[in-house]
């Protein structure tokens, strides 16, 4: 199958991703590409417009969502969601039961995508699997950096048997920026083609935005496309403070977006963690953040602590209908990540019945 016709390739034939509707959220801040010191070809470029559907195999047809994206939905319907990360080790299925355990009961879903230490992972659908068997609702992480369009269908439609609660579609960072440089990137597709493929499927869907990367004028509308292409809920990378995540999608509001924002909460409780959530690309911290609670007597409190406190007044923002709860845990001490994360989804009254908004 070809990619569907949008843009004239010309100007776009540089990216290292073979991106059509780009740029991703690694474009450094004075526009260079992610992985090359070129500026990125889409910085000057308009936004491309998502023209329709994309083709899929014979027997690709809607699925009826699973109980755990009814129950989400429901959730988001009626108060704001934790959807928190989940720091097991990679390629560790009792780490990933073990953390489970651990939140079960206190936050609304996980998140499990790419871990921020390393690139392989065990698949999307089997970490799913471990994780719903721990009572967890799943939302997983899919990135296209590693998978032809037909290892995605195969691992969209596995998804979608597994009965996630949604997936987080992703272009995915080039492989030269991880754990394994020698592994050849694939980016058959990118995240506007994917979160349209996995509606087709009938999975909940969520994309990802970093206001802060360049061009960030035309983030909002380009999130915009990614809405058109079906995404239902937008997870933000870390774009600075409240008052930057209020900004942003009042502009995506201009920008015609009208689905509910769930910002990233970065979540640090030792000086390991903070460096690797400040190599994110395009993640700008809250001004003194991460300082204050490495200045703290206890960086464990102290991290948990602040992560309450902004998310309370992230989610007292209009649009907000929950918070993401991550970070990157130093290694051998992911169990106790896990118990801060679940502190913070307990402190916010997440894995609760439903109970009615208050805002």
């Amino acid at each position: 199958m070809t990619r569907l016709p949008l843009v004239q390739a010309d100007p776009r034939s540089a990216c290292p991703k073979d991106m059509m509707f780009g740029p991703c959220g690694g474009v450094g801040a004075d526009g260079a590409c992610e992985v090359s010191p070129v500026r990125c070809t889409f910085v000057d470029d308009p936004v491309a417009l998502w023209p329709g559907d994309v083709p899929v195999a014979a027997g690709g047809v809607l699925h009826a969502p699973s109980p755990a994206a009814v129950e989400l939905a429901e959730l988001v319907r009626a108060r704001p969601v934790v959807i928190s990360g989940l720091p097991a080790r990679a390629l560790d299925a009792d780490s990933i039961r073990q953390c489970a355990e651990i939140l079960h009961g206190t936050v609304d879903a996980v998140l499990a995508g790419d871990s921020g230490r390393a690139r392989v992972q065990l698949p999307p659908a089997y970490r799913a699997h471990v994780i719903q068997e721990a009572g967890l609702r799943a939302w997983m992480g899919l990135s296209c950096r590693d998978r032809n369009r037909v290892a995605l269908e195969g691992e969209v439609a596995a998804l979608a048997d597994v009965g996630v609660a949604g997936v987080h579609c992703v272009t995915g960072d080039h492989t030269l920026t991880g754990t394994r440089p020698d592994a050849r990137p694939v980016f058959d597709m990118e995240s506007t083609e994917l979160v349209a493929l996995a509606r087709r499927w009938g999975l909940a869907t969520s994309v990802a935005e970093s206001p802060a990367a360049p061009p960030v004028d035309l983030r909002p509308a380009r999130l915009a496309q990614k809405v058109a292409a079906g995404g239902e809920l937008c997870f933000l990378q870390y774009c600075g403070d409240v008052d930057d995540v209020r900004r942003f999608i009042d502009r995506s509001r201009e920008a015609g977006v009208t689905i509910g924002f769930v910002p990233g909460v970065p979540v640090v409780i030792d000086r390991a963690g903070a460096e690797l959530l400040e190599s994110f690309a395009a993640a700008v911290l809250p001004p003194g953040y991460v300082e204050g609670i490495l200045a703290a007597p206890d960086a464990y409190q102290a991290g948990v602590a602040a992560a309450i406190d902004l998310s309370e007044q992230l989610l007292a923002i209009d649009g907000v209908v929950g918070v993401l709860p991550a970070g990157g845990p130093e290694p051998g001490t992911e169990v106790a990540f896990a118990h801060a994360l679940a502190s913070i989804g307990r402190a916010l009254g997440a894995g609760e019945p439903l109970a009615p908004r208050t805002r």
